[in-house]
């Protein structure tokens, strides 16, 4: 029963937590947060990463791309 529980209500919860995550990931990487607190912002992309398998590939991309931009310590510019 529980089994059953999770299969109907888990994907939707990781679907809901992915997109908040994501969110606040391009809104740091937009404010160059990841200049000031390259750490915290890693330690976030790690967060989200552990979804990696659920990830849409626009996800995927961003999260390279973040990481990108922490590695080379570049603005992600507006």
């Amino acid at each position: 029963m529980v089994k059953g529980i999770l299969q109907a209500f888990g994907k939707p919860m990781i679907k809901t937590k992915i997109k908040e995550r994501m969110d606040k990931l391009q809104s740091w990487m937009e404010a160059d947060y990841h200049l000031q607190e390259p750490d915290v912002v890693l330690e976030h992309i790690a967060s989200v990463s552990k979804f990696w398998s659920v990830l849409s590939e626009e996800d995927r991309d961003y999260i390279h791309g973040a990481r990108y931009a922490i590695e080379e310590k570049m603005s992600w510019g507006k």
